[in-house]
């Protein structure tokens, strides 16, 4: 209608011309069908033009709306603004395209990973119904998925696993298999309504080959040093029974079973410490957490060295949820090795800390021990009970020291140092 109003004007003088002019009749029809027709013609090319593309575009979008990414229009002259907006709607076609491809190829390999990972994951939705289960779940279940999605998880005997720590260890029983299992659950939502996901994992292979491994390499602890006890026990006692069975005893016998007896009293005496030394390793208890000013804390530590004078870095103001007592020793453990390590070259030592962010745990306590001794020729064995350098050392002091980092929930590394020498990093959450 707009494109007919446009030409109205020049169509309507015309006739009047025409009509009020002086032609023929005949001439005047034939002018009056050209004009009216070629008014009409003009009108309809042009409505065409504009409404062709525009049903187009919106056949494109309904395409596009229902997930049919391969339909494209015909490219249209740039300069016209009905072209630009085909091209726009292709280039678009085109990237929701490459995006579902990507998300599909993201999705199967998903679902393989899941597939074929061994851990057991499961999904529940906020009514507590399982939704997904993986290769893992229907194996620790017994079941195939088609019994198990559905079904609560009271009914799968998994409720305990959405309720109390999320991150815990677990001695529970699934299908008749009686294990240990780490549990960790998460929230997310989808379609708008929130899940969670619960993975577990079996502990039970991994805790007995670690467990072997301990007992083998206590076994070989033990059996080191008793044999480095009793085999001087036994000799001595045997060269002391051929004394007493001469006859007659030589002038000397008395001093000989004398000092046999102080070596065989030495030699007990040091298996004695020795088990004693491993009674404390085994049995560290709980600790008892308490705040602590980390300054203080460092401040009362190093004031027990009194071989060399311990250089301070202060960090900034902190204080720690953490047992005093059990930082205390492993800090002195940390200040006396590195004591040690300074005085073979006559360097120094130095004590700091900072506050670090770790992702998804907040900010900890990275504390750190340097000195400037020879470094660590033997890495390896760093944290192997019992092993030490040292010749009045007994080997547990580091492997103590770890024990209290990791009973705080942080981590206790040695490493050395660029320059020479060697650092000890404590590193502790400030939250309990």
């Amino acid at each position: 209608m707009l494109a007919l109003a446009s030409g109205l004007p020049a169509v309507a003088i015309a006739l009047v011309l025409l009509w009020f002019g002086e032609f023929s009749a005949r001439l005047q029809w034939t002018l009056t069908g050209v004009i009216g027709v070629s008014w009409v013609g003009i009108a309809a090319s042009l409505r065409d033009r504009v409404v062709r593309p525009l049903q187009t575009i919106a056949n494109m979008l309904a395409a596009l709306h229902e997930g049919d990414y391969s339909i494209r229009a015909r490219e249209q002259p740039r300069d016209d603004a009905l072209g630009l907006a085909i091209l726009e709607v292709n280039t678009l076609g085109e990237t929701l395209r490459q995006q579902r491809l990507d998300a599909v190829e993201a999705t199967a390999l998903l679902a393989k990973v899941m597939e074929e990972i061994d851990v057991a994951l499961f999904t529940f939705d906020e009514g507590q119904s399982l939704t997904l289960v993986n290769r893992g779940g229907e194996r620790l279940l017994g079941k195939p998925r088609t019994e198990l999605l559905g079904r609560t998880a009271g009914a799968l005997h998994l409720d305990h696993c959405l309720s109390g720590p999320a991150n815990r260890v677990l001695d529970s029983t699934f299908a008749g298999r009686i294990g240990r299992w780490e549990m960790r659950r998460s929230r997310f939502r989808e379609g708008g309504l929130p899940h969670q996901l619960v993975m577990l994992t079996d502990l039970t292979h991994a805790l007995r080959q670690e467990e072997r491994q301990a007992w083998q390499r206590l076994v070989q602890v033990l059996r080191h040093e008793i044999n480095n006890s009793l085999a001087p026990i036994r000799s001595i006692a045997g060269t002391l029974r051929r004394i007493l069975d001469r006859s007659p005893r030589p002038d000397d016998w008395e001093t000989d079973v004398t000092q046999g007896l102080h070596v065989i009293s030495e030699r007990s005496g040091a298996l004695g410490r020795f088990m004693a030394s491993y009674s404390k390793l085994t049995r560290l208890p709980e600790p008892e957490v308490r705040p602590l000013r980390v300054n203080e804390w460092v401040e009362r530590t190093i004031s027990l060295e009194t071989r060399l004078a311990v250089e301070v870095a202060p960090g900034p103001p902190m204080t720690i949820q953490a047992d005093g007592d059990q930082l205390d020793q492993l800090l002195i453990n940390l200040v006396k090795n590195a004591v040690d390590a300074a005085a073979e070259t006559g360097g120094a030592v130095r004590v700091g800390w900072a506050e670090v962010a770790e992702q998804g745990r907040g900010s900890s306590l990275e504390l750190w021990v340097e000195d400037e001794g020879p470094g660590i020729s033997n890495t390896g064995n760093l944290f192997v009970p019992f092993f030490t350098t040292k010749p009045d050392g007994s080997g547990i002091g580091l492997v103590l020291s770890r024990q209290i980092a990791e009973a705080h929930g942080g981590t206790l590394s040695l490493e050395n140092r660029t320059g020479g020498g060697c650092v000890a990093r404590v590193r502790l959450p400030i939250a309990a």
